[in-house]
């Protein structure tokens, strides 16, 4: 029989790991955020295909994907032309509205005069419309590129100012009376405080602006361009070629996923430029 102490100590015995066949895939944690996310979009594209081939849907409709890639692959070289102009103002789009954006959060945290004379503005200029502001926006700079940038800066910048803002108020009290106890000035407050604490807050901002200066240039490009690939959707979409158009908005995804991975590699830069994980809950 066994005695109390072989029983104590055989019912702590750790769970042995399984071998063979069943031995768990030790790196599927670091790949299944990619994983997954690939796995869905190849289902939702074949459950795509055949439903279309099985139910015979109209191509006026909707067509199955793979004659969106062909259509895409016939088509490449003058899609590719008219992505850049596209791709060009998406990016100054969002660059200008980064640099104001970021500016007005600053502002705002800073001053309270500035605060309270330009906040309610900045609201009511959000609450506003924003098709129904396109028009004006090509009255007062015509039908060039000018309009598209401002209309896709009008757009983008808000999400940016109210992040960058939010950020600057995260930071420690008890940081910033530190800071005052030891005479530093309010720039000096401003970078080594209040900035780290509101990267996240930033970038979060950064991420839905990069999404939104698309938008307001596509949606530019549909009043206004001759060129660009919101054109080019208005164009087939007019003549009833519905592949051109998913085309065209596969393109225009693909777009928003570079300038959303660039945004996310400069915030992974940012971290480590700064030496540490930034927290927005403590003092780092």
């Amino acid at each position: 029989m066994m005695s109390a102490y072989q029983r104590l100590t055989t019912s702590f015995t750790p769970a042995r790991v399984p071998v063979g066949p069943f031995r768990p895939w030790p790196r599927w944690k670091l790949y299944r955020p990619v994983l997954l996310p690939v796995l869905f979009a190849a289902a939702m594209l074949l459950a795509w295909q055949v439903l279309t081939v099985r139910l015979a849907v109209s191509p006026m409709l909707l067509v199955p994907p793979s004659e969106i890639w062909a259509v895409l692959v016939q088509a490449w070289p003058i899609l590719l032309v008219q992505t850049w102009p596209t791709l060009v103002n998406s990016m100054v789009g969002f660059l200008l509205a980064s640099i104001l954006g970021i500016a007005i959060g600053g502002a705002l945290v800073v001053s309270r005069r500035v605060e309270q004379a330009f906040w309610p503005h900045i609201l009511i200029f959000q609450l506003i419309p924003k098709v129904a502001v396109a028009p004006l926006f090509i009255i007062w700079l015509g039908m060039g590129p000018a309009s598209r940038l401002c209309f896709a800066v009008f757009l983008s910048f808000f999400p940016i100012a109210v992040s960058a803002a939010t950020g600057f108020r995260s930071a420690d009290p008890t940081a910033l009376r530190l800071c005052r106890s030891l005479t530093a000035s309010p720039w000096q407050t401003f970078v080594r405080v209040r900035v780290p604490y509101a990267i996240p807050h930033i970038f979060a901002g950064l991420k839905v602006g990069v999404t939104v200066a698309i938008i307001g240039v596509v949606i530019g490009e549909f009043v206004t361009a001759q060129e660009g690939l919101g054109y080019i959707i208005m164009f087939a979409s007019s003549a009833a070629q519905t592949a051109l158009v998913f085309a065209a908005i596969a393109l225009l995804c693909g777009i928003g996923l570079l300038l959303y991975g660039a945004v996310a590699l400069a915030e992974l830069f940012v971290r480590r430029w700064y030496g540490a994980p930034i927290s927005v809950g403590g003092f780092v």
